[in-house]
């Protein structure tokens, strides 16, 4: 799962960034110019826009995509509090509204809920054998019992438990968990990963289809 956060401030941009990447591959701009081009190539589950961009502001970014009846999801951060600029950012087609400085746990908060509330992805639980996985928190149990997994394991199995009983490509499941700036990327970090989970959640839950990828058969 991909989240594109708009921010131009370097410190609050990298700080925020850091904090969404411990649960979704989060790709940082800084202006709407290149948001356009990231939303233009990639497909985001979640928009985060700050309202005071240099150039064209996020209020025009977000107007312009709704006008183009691109209805990502899209929350505002802004120093804005007045109830008139929470109202008109809401009207522009905003999603939700946090006002700076916000702490980040009400930040994860409000993105895990515009995620599950999204389209196509409105089930707060998937459950499957006995796993039951929670994708707005990355909650995961085994058997009712808590299973721990690294935020990067985690996004693997995002991807595939969405996909059941589908292949998934490893280059897709890479275009998931890694974002622009990651840099522990490997040839065989995937396989690494999928060993992990197969340790942890049962040899036989993810399969590998050769020279396809892999997937969670039903």
């Amino acid at each position: 799962m991909r989240i594109l956060l708009v921010e131009d401030d370097k410190n609050l941009g990298q700080a925020t960034a850091d904090g969404l990447r411990g649960l979704y591959a989060t790709d940082w701009v800084r202006s709407a110019e290149e948001a356009q081009d990231a939303l233009a190539t990639t497909s985001y589950a979640l928009l985060v826009l700050d309202i005071n961009l240099p150039g064209i502001s996020g209020l025009e970014l977000l107007q312009d995509l709704r006008h183009k009846k691109n209805q990502i999801p899209t929350l505002f951060l802004t120093a804005r509090d007045a109830v008139r600029h929470r109202i008109e950012g809401l009207n522009t087609g905003a999603d939700d509204y946090l006002v700076k400085p916000f702490d980040l746990d009400e930040l994860l908060a409000r993105c895990a809920a515009l995620i599950r509330r999204s389209g196509g992805q409105a089930l707060p639980v998937i459950t499957h054998k006995n796993i039951a996985y929670e994708p707005a928190s990355r909650h995961l149990e085994k058997s009712g019992k808590s299973v721990r997994l690294s935020s990067r394991e985690a996004a693997v199995f995002d991807c595939l438990i969405r996909n059941i009983d589908r292949p998934v490509s490893k280059e897709k499941i890479m275009e998931s968990v890694y974002d622009w700036s990651s840099e522990d990327i490997e040839s065989n970090t995937i396989e690494v990963h999928i060993a992990a989970l197969r340790r942890k959640l049962g040899r036989d839950l993810i399969k590998t289809i050769r020279n396809v990828g892999y997937i969670i058969p039903k």
